[in-house]
């Protein structure tokens, strides 16, 4: 069986609405990704990441699916898809596409019969609960996106559940029929050429049985949710012990297609949960689980602080053996780094996104440090933001910018693009970054090609360095006789390091300094990082 790439490889996560449109409706599409796959090749990522395409009425802009096996006609086509995965392949980039278990749209026919009657074959498929005796819903538990996370459907009487919006009623993971029909969904795309999924909230597929009312958070606001959320604790709708069997069974399912031709296939599961006992569990207690839980472990946090050393190390100790970490420093439901870290720290974040042991996954624009863009409250189009004022997620889903041009190269000009693009002529663009030997680009292209070639960043060791401040954090990789440190001040003071010995200065994050010596000694500038290779 080939190699598992995912090891150690890089994901590029695309946002299909926001990465290119080719059609020039002003939404990213398949054929907009086609369009550039030369570049992501010329990047050197190892695989894309496509949020869902499907069919849907896009009241959570594709999360809502309407038809697990086909494609929007807001997207392209099926044929659309297989020439992109086909153009993929040809230049040696993987496709994993978005997994959606834990619900689909009111609008799916599985749900129109679902709701049609309390006797309906398919009634089962969802959660039905009639109401409590006082005629109240059937437990406390919370919808992600605002108030409560049960929905009356008057035509029947009872209550559905929807952990998300009201239009995205949960499935029955617990009805087999449920469970064999979502495992024929992966088949259909494993079948069409895919190289693997990353699984949507996949902690909330399995609820208690029971049904039993959450309790209340002992550290309410403590996390990246709205307020209310925060109010529980989700001990009863989310992370059941039960959900580490569907992973073990749904990994079953992709192995066999890697057994058949030799490939190598990922599963990589979102586990938001900042509990690293109940992440570590999606690897399986044989490491037949998922082979990587997308973690947010690094997000949002005071960087400065010392914080991420700390949570690096604790990840690191919690790791089962022979796993490796998933790394994410943003994505489409989170700030984008440059904004919550700060732009300074943009290039730091990155040689340590690619830097530390395990496979890193890398939000569209992050190579450019492109940052949130402002809203217009006109022109905002998250419902969570609708429903709970500040979470909204618009910001950090903007168009790319390819060129300096109206609309950034992204959609025609004059045709106004879903979301708006940040202010031009900054810079953050590929087409003047790819001309700047010292860009954000080129440091990200940089890294890319040093991890490629340098077996200490894709097989090493990580061994944790002394630090002489908070703000700074430094490890070495390691991978028989060849060590490398990473030094990162994630500060805004010059700083001085010791090292273990006399060196050479591979790549730094300003890409002003490569091949410089060092002695026993690095000095670091503010929210600078360096590589030194050790003699």
């Amino acid at each position: 069986m080939a190699h598992g790439w995912w090891r150690h490889g890089v994901v590029y996560e695309i946002y299909t609405r926001s990465f290119a449109d080719a059609d020039g409706d002003g939404v990213g599409d398949l054929a907009g990704v086609t369009a550039h796959l030369d570049y992501l090749a010329w990047l050197g990522v190892d695989a894309v990441w496509l949020t869902p395409f499907y069919r849907s009425p896009m009241a959570d802009f594709g999360y809502d699916v309407a038809d697990h096996t086909d494609v929007d006609p807001l997207f392209g086509t099926l044929a659309d898809f297989d020439r992109l995965v086909t153009a993929a392949h040809d230049r040696g980039i993987r496709v994993v596409v978005d997994y959606v278990p834990n619900h689909t749209s009111d609008r799916h026919p599985w749900f129109q019969e679902s709701r049609a009657s309390r006797d309906n074959p398919r009634r089962d498929w969802y959660v039905w609960r009639p109401p409590r005796r006082d005629g109240s819903r059937p437990n406390n538990w919370l919808s992600l996106f605002g108030g409560p996370a049960w929905e009356l459907d008057e035509r029947t009487g009872e209550y559905y559940l929807h952990t998300f919006l009201r239009e995205q009623p949960d499935l029955n993971w617990r009805n087999p029929a449920v469970r064999a029909a979502m495992f024929d969904v992966a088949r259909f795309w494993l079948d069409r050429g895919v190289d693997g999924f990353r699984v949507d909230v996949a902690g909330a597929v399995m609820k208690d049985p029971e049904l039993r009312d959450n309790p209340a958070s002992r550290r309410p606001g403590r996390g990246m949710f709205g307020r209310d959320w925060e109010a529980q604790e989700h001990v009863h709708d989310f992370a059941h012990p039960d959900v580490y069997g569907v992973w073990r069974d749904f990994r079953a399912l992709v192995d066999e297609y890697d057994r058949r031709d030799g490939q190598s296939r990922v599963v990589i599961g979102e586990v938001p949960s900042h509990d690293l006992a109940v992440w570590a569990g999606y690897y399986g207690e044989n490491l037949d689980g998922m082979h990587l839980p997308f973690g947010f472990h690094l997000l949002r946090y005071d960087w400065a602080s010392g914080r991420v050393a700390e949570i690096v190390r604790a990840v690191e100790a919690a790791l089962p053996a022979g796993a490796v970490s998933n790394w994410v420093l943003g994505n489409h439901d989170q700030p984008r780094i440059a904004s919550w870290a700060g732009p300074e720290r943009a290039r730091v974040a990155m040689m340590l996104l690619l830097t530390l042991r395990g496979a890193p996954t890398l939000y569209y624009g992050d190579e450019l440090g492109m940052t949130d863009v402002r809203i217009p409250p006109e022109r905002a189009r998250d419902p969570w933001d609708a429903n709970e004022p500040g979470q909204g997620r618009d910001p950090a889903r903007t168009p790319m910018p390819w060129t300096a041009e109206p609309n950034g190269g992204f959609t025609r000009p004059g045709v106004e693009p879903w979301l708006p693009l940040g202010e031009p002529g900054r810079g953050i663009d590929v087409e003047a970054q790819r001309q700047d030997p010292r860009s954000m680009l080129a440091l990200t292209r940089t890294l890319l090609s040093l991890r490629r070639e340098t077996p200490a960043l894709t097989d090493g060791t990580f061994e944790p360095m002394p630090s002489p401040s908070g703000g700074v954090f430094a490890f070495q990789r390691v991978a028989g006789e060849a060590c490398l440190a990473i030094a990162l001040n994630l500060g805004g003071d010059t700083v001085a390091l010791a090292l273990p010995g006399p060196g050479r200065v591979v790549v730094s994050t300003c890409l002003d300094r490569d091949e410089r010596l060092t002695t026993g000694w690095l000095e670091l500038r503010p929210y600078e990082g360096a590589i030194v290779r050790f003699a």
